[in-house]
């Protein structure tokens, strides 16, 4: 199976699941300036991690890195929540990729 498919069909299946699920119940907890200031620093981190780590299977440090970037911003909502969170910051990130190729 080619990896394309993979990444234009199920991964924005899996972000839309997700945001579905997830968002609502953070937006209960939440104002929308809290939530847009929390999601504008998940973009930044998932675009630093990125760039500091560029090679494939580094996946695991990226989100360290996102994790560890945002406790620092003492961002208080559950990993659960900041995972759907850094989830659609990549896949974001991912469909402006594709979109420049």
């Amino acid at each position: 199976m080619n990896i394309d498919i993979i990444v234009k069909v199920i991964i924005p299946i899996l972000g839309a699941i997700l945001t579905y699920l997830i968002v609502p119940f953070i937006k209960q907890k939440t104002t929308k300036e809290q939530r847009d200031n929390i999601y504008f620093w998940v973009r930044i981190a998932v675009g630093a991690a990125e760039q500091i780590y560029k090679e494939k299977g580094q996946g695991k440090l990226k989100k360290e890195y996102v994790v560890s970037f945002l406790q620092s911003k003492e961002i208080d909502i559950t990993i659960q929540e900041l995972d759907v969170l850094i989830e659609a910051a990549v896949l974001e990130l991912n469909n402006i990729k594709l979109d420049q190729d």
